[in-house]
């Protein structure tokens, strides 16, 4: 660390302690140099990345707004509060471990159904209703077909009838 009073690089540390808050680390330190201390306060980076919008507008990612997307998607149904707040917390965690600036809002919807897909297919039909904006029945029948698993293979009957005798 940097001596502010003699400018050179070189000092060490005499004592740290976490400070009234926990949110940082008050660090004492000592001069190489010229043996002055001085206080250095230590923190971490908080990283809020951005959100690029259709419209190409940019916001910051705002947890809330998600949940409560989530929420409303979910209304009466067995999902509960803290699985949708854990899916939110992995997203945002997901993006900065991408450290990425600025992420996609189509992609950020992308997840979002994902999950809701896999939880729940009642909520995912209503959060893509909004999402992909449907305007009559069709889409909904389309994407509830979409849901439905297709039958695998028929087993054959013998063609002719019966052959008791």
């Amino acid at each position: 660390m940097k001596c502010p009073i003699c400018g050179r690089p070189e000092s060490r540390v005499i004592d740290s302690r976490v400070s009234g808050d926990g949110g940082s680390i008050r660090r004492r330190r000592e001069c190489e140099s010229c043996r002055r201390r001085f206080t250095t306060y230590e923190r971490a980076e908080e990283f809020i990345p951005r959100v690029i919008k259709k419209d190409g507008r940019r916001e910051e990612f705002k947890r809330s707004k998600i949940l409560e997307g989530l929420i409303r998607a979910c209304e009466k149904r067995p999902v509960p509060i803290e699985d949708l707040e854990a899916f939110v917390d992995a997203l945002l965690a997901r993006i900065q471990d991408m450290m990425a600036q600025e992420v996609e809002s189509g992609w950020v919807g992308e997840q979002v159904m994902a999950f809701l897909k896999a939880r729940d297919p009642v909520a995912y039909v209503r959060f893509a209703s909004v999402y992909r904006s449907f305007t009559d029945l069709t889409a909904f029948e389309e994407e509830i077909r979409s849901l439905i698993p297709k039958p695998r293979g028929r087993a054959r009957r013998p063609l002719g009838g019966s052959t008791t005798g």
